[in-house]
């Protein structure tokens, strides 16, 4: 490993910029190395669409590793809890999905489709009686995407404040790590709590289905605990936020929006290359550890060596995608990465579409006319943190 690392720090990207370190890494012949601001040493960062997904589906990667190792990282701390599903390989990591998965079945996910067209209706009437401007972010995306992921959980409606709280406390990269822990510890007993009222009395919510889950064996209460605060954490804020950066980047071109309303029948494929090129999240997500050599992207990985994959620029990588810069709601086959690869590949990713297409369609049936109520410029982005998004999108009807 000859080459310099590149120092990987994301606070000077503005609003949708492409971050030059994945573009980068997309076009370099050979994999590059990284250093992010916290955690130990170099890694590996994979770009290319082919490398991206060898490395998240080849067992000689694994993310169970990282708990023996403080690999270099953009966040003070890591997000799960040692036990949750982020940190299993195979065949352990299979056991720990099953329970989830059956929450997440298509059928399961049409069955909440009214639940979530009610909610949009319902927030969108509130907007209309505040009247404008309003901001998009704060009365619509947040709130949609805190119900809609904690009904699915289970968590009662005046407990959701206090979740979204917590939530705030742990996504942040800036955030002081003990109070990222706090949080997590908060909202870990708290679970464990409604976990316990949840065996007295079981619902059709996905901690129920985590409960049936512990009772087969397939996971501890504590795997429970932890599986269940990632999935809420990354449910609402994953799909709050793209929606906010899929709002903007709609209302500041408004022939896509103009489109999407003269051909309403293009949402779902929209929302897919949405999907595609919003850039999600600063950095990476967890990493892997090469448990013997193994040779990736032109580059030969060392057993112990830390790999970084970037799901970001295998969506902008232009083998696999004809002019990825652009957004083109006709592109098909598209093949994106935003929802992961492999055995990692999101379970809720179902549900999550759904939330998204629902938002979006409710929208364009109730506000035709929304448009930016500042200049594309003045909108207020979140700099410097895990999951990049508008703080707020000030709009008109």
């Amino acid at each position: 490993m000859a080459e310099d690392a590149v120092f990987w720090t994301v606070d000077a990207l503005d609003e949708l910029a492409f971050d030059p370190v994945m573009a980068e890494a997309v076009l370099r012949p050979a994999l590059g190395r990284v250093r992010l601001p916290h955690g130990e040493g170099e890694a590996w960062l994979a770009g290319k669409y082919a490398d991206v997904t060898k490395v998240t589906s080849d067992a000689r990667f694994s993310r169970a590793l990282l708990l023996q190792q403080d690999v270099t990282r953009l966040a003070a701390n890591p997000i799960p809890l040692e036990d949750a599903v982020g940190f299993a390989d195979p065949p352990e990591h299979t056991r720990l999905r099953r329970a989830a998965s059956r929450a997440f079945m298509p059928r399961k996910i049409e069955e909440r489709r009214p639940y979530a067209e009610q909610l949009a209706g319902r927030l969108i009437d509130g907007m209309l009686e505040r009247g404008a401007p309003g901001d998009l972010m704060a009365d619509y995306y947040d709130q949609f995407a805190l119900h809609g992921m904690s009904e699915l959980m289970g968590i009662p409606e005046p407990d959701r404040a206090q979740f979204a709280a917590w939530t705030k406390q742990i996504i942040t990269a800036k955030q002081d790590p003990a109070v990222s822990e706090r949080a997590k510890h908060e909202l870990g007993s708290y679970l464990d709590g409604l976990a316990e009222q949840r065996l007295a009395e079981p619902r059709d919510d996905l901690l129920t289905h985590l409960l049936e889950g512990e009772k087969a064996g397939e996971l501890t209460r504590q795997q429970l605990v932890a599986f269940a605060e990632l999935m809420q954490i990354s449910g609402v804020n994953s799909v709050r936020l793209n929606s906010g950066q899929i709002g903007y980047v709609l209302l500041s071109r408004p022939e896509l929006w103009q489109r999407l309303l003269d051909e309403p029948e293009l949402l779902p494929q929209a929302v897919e290359e949405l999907l595609r090129w919003v850039p999600h999240r600063n950095a990476t997500g967890q990493a892997r550890i090469a448990v013997e050599d193994a040779e990736l992207g032109g580059a030969l990985i060392r057993e112990g060596q830390a790999v970084h994959s970037s799901y970001l620029a295998a969506n902008r990588d232009p083998e696999v995608f004809e002019r990825p810069e652009e957004i083109d709601f006709d592109r098909a086959p598209n093949p994106h990465l935003a929802f992961g690869h492999g055995p990692h590949y999101c379970v809720g990713a179902t549900f999550a579409r759904m939330e998204t297409q629902v938002m979006l369609r409710t929208l364009l049936l109730r506000l035709p006319d929304l448009a930016l109520a500042v200049p594309p410029e003045e909108v207020q982005w979140r700099v410097g943190e895990l999951i990049r998004g508008p703080r707020a999108l000030p709009v008109n009807w």
